[in-house]
């Protein structure tokens, strides 16, 4: 198997480093495909180099529409974030709600883009702590904070069961905040209906 399909994986490395360079590092999962052979990614454009690779016509076409839908994913995100985030000044408490709100509702949505496929909680664990960190948290302790929260009860083919992301929803934002989230959010019914909906 040496060699098999070296001149396909360094196109699709190259098209990488393209990518970054020209737009940045938002760039770089821009292959970060959906399906067995992506690793639980969003991405429906592209699959892999050995598979994706072909004529440079062919080629460019689908990395480019691929760029375009991690784009698109991104965007979809900062909406998201912009939406879930605590307001300022809250206290520990409703940050605490707030957190375990944003975590359930950013699961499902990958769990729902991603079809809990292969390796779909790498997904996950990277939008749960890009949220932390797009609300002051250190990118190292919001990796960490993910990864306790989540504590390995995620796996490849296997969609969690609501109380299983209820729970690692509640575990990280006790984890951040150090308070429970508060149980009365009437005043949320509008929010919490919207994202169940989207």
């Amino acid at each position: 198997m040496e060699g098999r399909w070296t001149d396909e994986r360094r196109c699709e490395r190259r098209l990488t480093d393209l990518f970054v360079e020209e737009y940045g590092p938002w760039a770089r999962y821009w292959n970060w495909a959906y399906g067995e052979g992506g690793g639980g990614g969003v991405v429906q454009s592209w699959c892999c180099g050995p598979h994706s690779v072909s004529t440079p016509e062919e080629t460019a076409a689908r990395a480019v529409a691929a760029l375009l839908e991690w784009r698109g994913w991104l965007e979809e995100l900062a909406a998201r974030f912009a939406e879930l985030a605590p307001p300022p000044g809250a206290d520990a408490e409703r940050r605490s709600w707030h957190l375990e709100r944003a975590a359930v509702r950013l699961t499902t949505r990958v769990v729902d883009l991603t079809g809990a496929e292969a390796g779909w909680y790498g997904q996950c664990r990277l939008a749960l702590a890009w949220f932390l960190t797009a609300y002051g948290m250190d990118t190292e302790a919001a990796q960490a904070a993910v990864d306790d929260a989540i504590g390995g009860r995620f796996h490849s083919w296997v969609t969690p069961p609501a109380t299983l992301v209820d729970s690692v929803g509640e575990d990280l934002a006790v984890g951040v905040t150090g308070r429970p989230p508060y149980r009365d959010h009437r005043q949320y019914a509008p929010l919490e209906e919207r994202h169940d909906h989207r």
